[in-house]
């Protein structure tokens, strides 16, 4: 194998550096040594970075921050087209529930490699993959993270009940998990993985929805966080029911329920949150709690459109996520962009809501604060983690060029990526997978989709 350069020279790019000035420095240059972006300059490298053992000339290309995910689910590559066209209860109840409670181990590694095969071909370069259950093996899942070199937090799932939201609306058995299992689960899987391959893997906590975990077990999971020093990621405020659920058994809207178990924080991370009202919005961004947006999930479910340019205007946090392959068909985040961009326009029929800078601040520096690392990446300046991504603006439906983070955001595909870096780490080169073996997965997946459909006895 190929020693891997330990300095890398891009040059001759339009840089986005989502900085604090939110610089864009056409062909300009930037050096990347042991990991990290050493240099950004305007203009030709200096003399030092000419001696970079790898240079990739990025003429015609655009060179951002890697693409963070913040709500996605390792485990549903498997399911893509295995549930469309469904209320997101009856979308669980008939076909995602009854699958995934027949997977095997070996189905949830090759669905975390094809998930995060796409993401890494499309441009996103940290996740957080969320409701990793048992039967998944989460060994196998982070050991398949650790091999592709992405930024990954998996949250394993907490629950105590079969529940979700409301009467009837039960789990198979497959999927059901002791609480005092998933706990002794959670905590060795924190000791086992949480921060190894130098902080690129990480383990988080995840409880179930609302109706999935009893009042007793959300604060068992926040002091849990708290002790192991973790985060806390889970869906809320989804759908309209999640509001009843709330209101008829504790009296109280999702996120204030949220709030009186001790979940709401800057450490926290809360998925969807479409049913929110005014006051809310203002509780959310005074917690500091974080917020992942999911346009293309929450559209295709009929679930509603969260109000996300009077959350960033209230002073929240919010990043942008994927979810699932069969809640979205697609974990291509330059795609997820321009959906959260031009829905909230529609919303309040204001073509200057949610302009295309601000989408692309969700989908990189919010999206780092969201996983607590934006000290570290989320945005290109000398002395961040090496997370780049060149996408080729050589294309027909990226000409003629003007803007390009208007390009970025409203004309690009996540075909488009040409190169991603992670941690310095060369992991995409000429749109090909240097980490995950593209056709060994792509063949897996189709025959354990085969099998795992006729396994559960879905008819699709």
């Amino acid at each position: 194998m190929a020693k891997e350069p330990r300095t890398i020279l891009i040059e001759g790019a339009i840089i986005v550096t989502v900085d604090p000035r939110r610089r864009v420095i056409e062909g300009g240059s930037i050096l990347v040594e042991e990991g990290r972006i050493a240099e950004v300059t305007a203009g030709p490298p200096s003399g030092s970075a000419r001696r970079a053992e790898l240079k990739i000339q990025a003429k015609g290309m655009a060179v951002m921050p890697g693409l963070i995910d913040t709500h996605m689910h390792l485990a549903q590559s498997l399911l893509r087209g295995c549930a469309d066209d469904l209320s997101l209860v009856d979308w669980l109840k008939k076909r995602v529930w009854p699958l995934q409670a027949s997977f095997t181990e070996e189905d949830g590694r090759v669905s975390a490699e094809l998930s995060m095969l796409e993401m890494l071909k499309t441009g996103t370069t940290s996740f957080v993959g969320v409701d990793v259950v048992s039967r998944y093996g989460f060994d196998g899942i982070a050991r398949s993270v650790a091999g592709a070199g992405m930024r990954g937090a998996m949250a394993k799932s907490i629950m105590d009940s079969p529940g979700y939201g409301r009467k009837g609306s039960i789990m198979p058995s497959g999927l059901v998990e002791e609480k005092g299992a998933t706990i002794r689960e959670a905590k060795s899987m924190i000791r086992k993985w949480n921060g190894i391959k130098g902080g690129l893997v990480k383990a988080w906590v995840a409880p179930r929805s609302l109706g999935g975990c009893s009042q007793e077990l959300y604060r068992e999971v926040a002091e849990l966080a708290r002790e192991q020093g973790t985060r806390v990621t889970m869906h809320l405020g989804e759908v309209r029911e999640d509001v009843k659920y709330a209101k008829d058994n504790f009296g109280l809207t999702p996120f204030e329920f949220i709030q009186k178990v001790g979940l709401a924080g800057p450490r926290s991370l809360f998925a969807h949150m479409v049913w929110l009202s005014e006051p809310d919005i203002r509780k959310v961004a005074k917690s500091k709690s974080n917020v992942a947006h999911c346009p293309s999930s929450n559209s295709k479910l009929a679930s509603g459109i969260a109000k996300v340019p009077e959350l960033l205007e209230a002073g929240a946090n919010v990043g942008l996520g994927c979810d699932g392959a069969p809640s979205n068909n697609s974990y291509d985040m330059i795609r997820e962009m321009k959906l959260a961009a031009v829905i909230q326009k529609a919303r309040l029929l204001d073509p200057l809501a949610m302009p295309a800078p601000t989408v692309l601040e969700m989908a990189t520096l919010n999206g780092a604060r969201a996983m607590g690392m934006e000290r570290e990446v989320g945005s290109i300046e000398a002395g961040k983690k090496a997370d780049l991504v060149l996408v080729d603006l050589k294309k027909p439906h990226l000409v003629p060029f003007r803007d390009v983070v208007s390009n970025m955001v409203y004309a690009a595909m996540g075909s488009d990526v040409d190169t991603v870096l992670v941690d310095g780490r060369l992991l995409v080169s000429g749109g090909k997978a240097l980490t995950l073996e593209e056709e060994k997965i792509v063949g897996e997946a189709q025959k354990h989709q085969d099998a795992l459909i006729s396994r559960s006895g879905v008819r699709v």
